[in-house]
């Protein structure tokens, strides 16, 4: 599972995944369900084209091979750099802000929230035309991956969690459903499906861990890149205030993660240390920082997967709390 994490957070993924295949030897195969929110749809929606870790790591470091995919993406223009256009003036979903006041307790705060900010103006179009590529590429005459993938978005007018790529959930295009899920309110324009506007999946839930029936999985593998186990101590106040919704969104996720284990399956979380924060700055946005803050996860993520192997090994096999 790939939380939301901006462009940075995408680096790190990249890097954490790396680790993992380095460390365990394994990687996302074709019977493994990958779900993705923001940063992490677009990962997830590369895995569920077929596109190897080791594809997606060299196109971060600009060393594709030949016989890599085509991922047509400028790193330094296509995010639309790291700071948004000027967004429009009034709230952006009136209703939405609404919805979360009347009903508290089933819309998340944030996406309550969210319809208050105003629309932005940013364009998703290159991740758009970047995944089309992919596709066209990769699944020929399809507009979803054969590879189970669930890129998770929120709806704009009522906050409702949809899971593209679910059976049940809307129907989408895995260009359309990744761009919705990364529509981060006041930087980049909802993203219109059908007859509805959605935006960033990660104002409903960071990660979506609790998506998972733990009667379909053995193992689960959680790569929060907003999260931190391991915190900091920043002494920039902006660094400072970012720091205090990284550890909300750890509480959420690790709840949810812990609910997994108590069913005994097995769960693999990874998030940024204090190196990844240091080399992530305060801005996720940033594109300046992504080959450090790959590199970083690479070494950083390796160690904790040692630790977290290291750590099992020393449980007793039965009759523990």
């Amino acid at each position: 599972m790939f939380g939301g994490g901006g462009v940075l957070g995408f680096a790190w993924i990249v890097g954490a995944l790396s680790a993992i295949q380095h460390e365990l030897d394994i990687e996302p195969g074709p019977d493994d369900l990958v779900v993705g929110t923001s940063a992490g749809a677009v990962i997830a929606g590369l895995l569920g084209c077929g596109v190897d870790v080791d594809g997606i790591r060299r196109h971060q470091l600009g060393m594709p091979l030949p016989h890599d995919p085509p991922i047509s993406w400028n790193y330094d223009a296509d995010s639309g750099g790291a700071l948004p256009p000027r967004p429009g003036l009034r709230p952006g979903s009136p209703r939405l802000l609404w919805g979360g006041i009347r009903h508290h307790s089933s819309v998340s705060p944030v996406a309550a929230l969210s319809g208050l900010l105003p629309r932005g103006r940013g364009t998703l179009e290159p991740i758009h035309r970047m995944l089309d590529s992919v596709v066209a590429e990769s699944i020929a005459d399809a507009s979803w991956p054969q590879r189970r993938t669930w890129i998770v978005a929120t709806d704009y007018s009522n906050g409702r969690r949809v899971v593209f790529g679910r059976e049940g959930d809307p129907v989408a295009g895995l260009a359309d459903a990744v761009c919705a899920s990364c529509s981060i309110p006041a930087w980049y324009a909802p993203v219109r499906i059908a007859d509805a506007a959605y935006i960033d999946g990660g104002t409903a839930s960071n990660a979506s861990v609790d998506l998972l029936d733990s009667d379909d999985f053995d193992e689960v593998y959680i790569l929060a890149p907003m999260a931190a186990l391991a915190p900091d101590s920043p002494r920039s106040p902006v660094a400072m205030v970012e720091r205090r919704v990284r550890r909300v969104i750890t509480r959420g996720i690790v709840h949810d993660a812990d609910l997994l284990r108590s069913t005994g399956v097995q769960v693999t979380m990874l998030t940024p240390g204090p190196q990844d924060l240091e080399a992530m700055g305060s801005n996720l946005m940033n594109p300046r920082r992504r080959t450090a803050v790959l590199h970083t996860a690479m070494r950083t993520a390796a160690v904790e997967i040692r630790n977290q192997v290291r750590i099992r090994s020393e449980l007793p096999e039965s009759g523990t709390a």
